[in-house]
């Protein structure tokens, strides 16, 4: 899968970071993205891109965070997955 991840350079609200998470060992990943979100302010994004679908993943986050992050589900195919996770305000 070949993914173009758009970023803005700056660091207000609506701001995209973009995380691959291909590049980080598994067992590392999970606490790299909860890392990633938590520095993350109300109104910015991480653009999430995946060789999978992170159900389990998903299901973490949801316990954790709650509504407090949204997802948005960009691009899902067999070679991967592209996922916006916006943090919202508490």
């Amino acid at each position: 899968m070949s993914v173009h991840i758009p970023v803005h350079d700056h660091t207000t609200a609506d701001a995209i970071y973009p995380f691959d998470a291909r590049g980080i060992a598994k067992r590392f990943r999970h606490a790299a993205i909860f890392g990633a979100l938590d520095a993350l302010n109300p109104g910015e994004r991480m653009r999430f891109v995946n060789d999978h679908n992170p159900i389990p993943l998903l299901q973490q986050m949801q316990a954790r965070y709650g509504d407090r992050v949204e997802i948005n589900y960009l691009d899902q195919g067999p070679q991967g997955v592209m996922i916006d996770f916006i943090v919202k305000a508490s």
